[in-house]
């Protein structure tokens, strides 16, 4: 059996003007990185975005709780645009750039798998066209600037102690989470403790990724509290004048990568954030475009349904009037039987039991989503060790709540492996439906957070610590209590604990700490133990990736 990255590298491209040709873009409308990849121009976009054409259908893509054994909601949204495409209709993908964080830690890569995966996928999961180091880059120039205004005697008297501004890097490194700076006596000041994020947790990527136009992100970057002075006044990014050369850091990265699938369907590729501790959803702009070019766009939210879909729907599509026309739950059989109780190296034993008792995990999902008011479908991700029995009694579990359940193959089949989910999305996009928030603006920030816990987390309240209650209070008193909250919590469990698997229920949800986002125009909330730098496993990923004499690399999956 081949690996992913050799199916890949078996693969014949098409030169990247053919996929763009495919969406109306011309060669000259295209700013090459190479054959194969390339960023659509200023001029194009504006174009793209100010003409009459109608937007497209937006289908969301998420999933049950991540669990070791696998979900594959990136393999699945690859293979539905290509199904789509095999139709005979106008498709495209809307997805997240990888973070070199996961691919040298624990995931690996974040480009789909076996025969629905987009390329180049070795160049996507490492360096791609440099959108991360500018990000991170940018995000650095302002820490800089930070202690620079300090230095040269601090105009602004900025309160050090009161510096929220972290440094930030896009690999996973625990020993930089906590770090005392300023103590060479060349810094000429007090020393201060501060911390890295990993770049994919950071405001600017938040901000990348909220950003409209290049306008909106200047503004959003100058927005940014990154402290305030001795009388407790906030101090923005724009008193520092770097809010000009941030964005000129990031006036190429802004612009959407075009890259493809296998089967040769289009698919931008930009911004990358994390949906555990970020808002992970790809660009606004991209997801834009791509409405305007296509009339179907694929896009995909991070991890499960309670995190990275409530972002999208809750945030991000509060910020740019956007409408998901399906959301589409992937499921596999493997995953729910671990949320049923049975143990990794069981899984590929027929347990009808473990599957009804894991079933909780997906039901308490799709009763989620279904309080948006969208057509949901579950894609049940085919794996070789499921039985037929499984697939029918799940099949029948799901329709139970009104929804249908349709086995994908795509890893194995590519797009013919998912053209009965394709069909079914084709029929759901039409239906009438009323998209909902989950909450309004003007609900106060600790009933924002209290909201997501009891109706997605199903928690039966929270606890937010006095430290957390008094910088809430200091938000809503300084003009940001009418924004929408962004919750960093576990990816493993609907819960804070990563050690709950299934559905839990009726539990206190800790709110430890808060940090305001202001340019990206969202609050965060840390539930439990949850860190914005990871650290690498015993064993990472890392070690897996070479390279040999003629420049291929092999251990990327």
């Amino acid at each position: 059996m081949l690996s992913d990255i050799e199916i890949s590298q078996q693969n014949k491209m098409e030169t990247i003007d053919k996929i763009a040709a495919k969406v109306g873009i011309d060669v000259d409308d295209l700013e090459f990185y190479g054959k194969y990849k390339a960023k659509i121009s200023f001029e194009k976009m504006q174009k793209i975005n100010a003409s009459s054409n109608n937007d497209g259908k937006l289908i969301l893509v998420t999933a049950i709780t991540p669990t070791a054994a696998g979900e594959g909601k990136s393999t699945v949204s690859i293979g539905l645009a290509d199904a789509l495409c095999g139709l005979g209709k106008k498709a495209m993908l809307a997805l997240r750039e990888p973070s070199l964080g996961p691919c040298f830690g624990v995931k690996g890569g974040a480009t789909g798998g076996g025969y629905s995966q987009i390329v180049p996928m070795e160049d996507i999961n490492l360096h791609f066209t440099g959108d991360l180091h500018a990000i991170t880059s940018a995000n650095n120039l302002l820490a800089s600037a930070i202690d620079n205004h300090i230095y040269h005697g601090n105009e602004l008297d900025i309160d050090p102690k009161t510096i929220s501004w972290k440094r930030c890097l896009d690999l996973n490194d625990r020993v930089l989470r906590d770090a005392e700076i300023g103590t060479s006596q060349s810094a000429a000041r007090e020393s201060r403790s501060e911390g890295f994020n990993i770049t994919a947790a950071s405001e600017i990527m938040a901000i990348f990724c909220m950003a409209k136009d290049i306008n909106d992100l200047k503004n959003r970057l100058g927005n940014i509290v990154i402290g305030k002075n001795h009388n407790g006044r906030n101090i923005l990014a724009r008193e520092l004048k770097v809010d000009g050369a941030m964005t000129a850091l990031l006036k190429d990265a802004i612009k959407p990568n075009l890259v493809q699938t296998l089967e040769k369907t289009p698919a931008l590729v930009h911004g990358g954030p994390f949906a555990n501790i970020a808002h992970g959803c790809n660009t606004i702009i991209a997801t834009k475009t791509a409405l305007k070019m296509a009339d179907y766009v694929v896009t995909e939210a991070g991890f499960g349904a309670d995190l990275g879909a409530e972002k999208f729907l809750d945030i991000k599509c509060r910020v740019a009037g956007l409408k998901p026309s399906t959301i589409v739950v992937v499921a596999t059989i493997r995953a729910l039987k671990m949320h049923g109780g049975l143990d990794k190296s069981e899984l590929s034993k027929e347990d009808l039991v473990s599957l009804e008792k894991g079933f909780a995990n997906l039901r308490t999902h799709v009763e989620n989503m279904q309080k948006y008011g969208i057509p949901v479908v579950v894609a049940v991700n085919k794996f070789s060790s499921d039985t037929d029995a499984e697939v029918s009694k799940l099949i029948a579990l799901t329709e139970k709540l009104g929804v249908k359940a349709i086995l994908s193959d795509g890893w194995a089949n590519g797009g013919n492996g998912v053209e009965d989910l394709a069909l079914e999305i084709t029929k759901t996009v039409e239906q009438v439906s009323e998209f909902k928030l989950l909450y309004e603006d003007d609900l106060s920030l600790i009933d924002k957070i209290k909201t997501i816990a009891k109706n997605i987390y199903r928690a039966c309240d929270i606890e937010v610590s006095d430290e957390a209650k008094e910088k809430l209070k200091n938000y809503a008193d300084n003009g940001y209590g009418n924004l929408p909250v962004c919750i960093a919590k576990t990816q493993n469990s609907i819960s804070h604990d990563k050690k709950l698997f299934g559905a839990p229920q009726r539990y206190v949800l800790p709110i430890r700490d808060v940090r305001l986002s202001a340019g990206a125009g969202f609050v965060v909330a840390l539930a439990g133990d949850i860190l914005t730098m990871p650290g690498l496993p015993k064993v990472p990923a890392a070690e897996r990736i070479n390279v040999d004499e003629n420049g291929i690399i092999s251990g990327v999956f």
